[in-house]
């Protein structure tokens, strides 16, 4: 716990650690926020406004205060995610497995989805390149081959482990919020009338007035999905420096939708036509360097949430939600796993959306659909956090709870729509909310019928076994793992393995019992 808590306290390492760990996902967010938001709708001033100003509150209400102000709070002794939470709260409520289960495997389902749309996003930009526009059309085959390329390399390497690349992974990360924040100020320097965005009102006046315009929450929503990640990744930074280094990754992910929403509203044409806003930012001689870039920050975003996916299952499975799998430590990186079988589980998924959908832009329904969805199971076991825990007024923890989920419910509800018709990737996540579920009370109902025997009642008949000269030894020391709470009992299947049939005599029988804490990093062992 030592180096965990050196780890959590503020300075340039842990801030720079941060920005290359914990903002992959939300950082690449500009990269098809605007875009989805535009679509194929005439360029006006209440629809820009009111885009801007509802990711700016999306930005503000979601992700700094429910997440960054609130939510990392609560830490299991310095690591966040949604099974940390489950431990907080399962003693006082014995139904929030259920919940737990579901945002599980709903950011599961993130760990699928973020890698390609995340890179495609970003391949995607050569297209803006002269001479290149026919070569990396959305959804062309060489897009597609690229993409899968590039997601099959990064799983590949997930075996070595993210050792030596890992050190990078600030300093582009940095270089890549600096860049966000220098295409940004430029737009807004030259029409600083899209300062005007900041006012709730015309959020307000784009859900209220605007043609249809609730319904473009599920894309307005597409800004805030990393939110769920910066908290599962709470233990890599601590809490101080994911709050500290927040400020400027948000001043510059606002100033980089303020400068598209600059760039649309003064360029001239009606319509996107198929261009991107954020490419659309950058001059001619920097689009090659900024796609490179733009690569560079999805990979570092989809290494994140393939690294989140591990420890999620790892935390799984220690809680009984996961069948036990093999798990391996690729490198001497304190808190780093590898697990096959998730790896290439994750990769057949990525393989397969990709194949499915081909462009980023229809991706971007599914995925805000099922991060809305672990929000609102986070905000769900919050409550009882905040409840018993933290002890507050069951008033003010109502108030809270309202606030979002209200919020979540709009989100929720605009992206349900759009997923009617891509039902296939639901009803894989709802296999893996069914499977979770079933391991789950599988274990419990197995448990239950365990027979445990007083382990005095056949303690002389193990010594006696012990020293028969007659019977050959089986091992100088014998080993079980038991499940029995108590030390005074035992499984009675174990004490049949010694005794009958084939009697295994030993000098020294060990009983082992394995209690998983819900502390990180600990174990008690008797």
């Amino acid at each position: 716990m030592g180096s965990s808590h050196r780890n959590h306290r503020l300075s340039s390492a842990g801030l720079l650690i941060a920005l290359g760990i914990i903002y992959g996902d939300i950082g690449t967010s500009p990269l098809y926020v605007m875009k989805a938001i535009i679509g194929d709708r005439a360029i006006d001033e209440q629809l820009v406004l009111g885009g801007i100003s509802c990711v700016i509150w999306t930005l503000t209400i979601q992700t700094t205060f429910k997440y960054i102000l609130l939510t990392l709070r609560a830490d299991n002794k310095g690591e966040g995610g949604i099974f940390s939470l489950y431990a907080l709260v399962r003693r006082y409520a014995p139904w929030v497995f259920v919940p737990a289960t579901i945002g599980a495997a709903t950011l599961l389902a993130d760990g699928i989805i973020t890698p390609p749309i995340s890179v495609s996003s970003a391949i995607e930009g050569l297209a803006g390149v002269p001479g290149l526009e026919d070569l990396f059309t959305p959804g062309g085959d060489l897009t597609v081959g690229i993409v899968i390329a590039i997601l099959s390399l990064i799983f590949f390497f997930q075996r070595f482990g993210t050792k030596v690349v890992g050190s990078t992974f600030g300093p582009i990360m940095l270089v890549w919020f600096a860049m966000l924040f220098v295409l940004g100020i430029v737009q807004v320097g030259h029409y600083p009338d899209v300062l005007r965005a900041l006012s709730p009102h015309y959020a307000i006046d784009l859900l209220v007035n605007y043609p249809q315009g609730f319904w473009l929450l599920g894309a307005v929503f597409l800004c805030t999905t990393g939110a769920e990640a910066l908290y599962s990744d709470l233990g890599h930074c601590g809490r101080k420096n994911i709050q500290t280094s927040w400020i400027f990754v948000k001043t510059a992910l606002v100033i980089n939708y303020m400068g598209q929403g600059a760039w649309l509203l003064h360029n001239g044409t009606s319509m996107l036509e198929g261009v991107n806003p954020f490419y659309a930012l950058m001059p001619g001689w920097f689009l090659v360097p900024g796609v490179i870039i733009a690569t560079f920050a999805a990979i570092i975003a989809s290494q994140a949430l393939i690294t989140g996916s591990f420890t999620l299952i790892s935390e799984a499975i220690s809680m009984n939600f996961w069948p036990r799998v093999a798990i391996k430590f690729p490198s001497d990186v304190r808190g780093q796993i590898y697990i096959p079988s998730v790896n290439w589980l994750l990769w057949a998924g990525c393989v397969g959306i990709m194949l499915s959908f081909r462009e980023s832009g229809e991706m971007e329904a599914i995925y805000g659909f099922f991060i809305s969805l672990a929000m609102a199971m986070t905000t769900v076991l919050m409550g009882l956090w905040l409840r018993y825990v933290r002890r507050w007024p069951l008033g003010l923890v109502l108030l809270v709870l309202a606030l979002f989920a209200t919020v979540e419910l709009a989100y929720f509800t605009a992206n349900s729509v759009k997923i009617l018709h891509r039902l296939s990737f639901f009803l894989v996540v709802i296999a893996l909310v069914n499977m979770m579920l079933m391991w789950y009370r599988a274990r419990k109902l197995t448990n239950r019928f365990l027979d445990f025997r007083p382990l005095a009642d056949s303690a002389q008949a193990i010594i006696d076994l012990s020293r028969d000269r007659d019977v050959p030894k089986f091992a100088t020391h014998l080993v079980y793992l038991t499940k029995a709470n108590d030390p005074r009992h035992v499984e009675r299947k174990v004490l049949d393995s010694i005794m009958r049939r084939r009697p295994k005599r030993a000098d020294i029988y060990w009983f082992v019992h394995v209690n998983w804490t819900d502390e990180p990093y600990t174990m008690d062992s008797g």
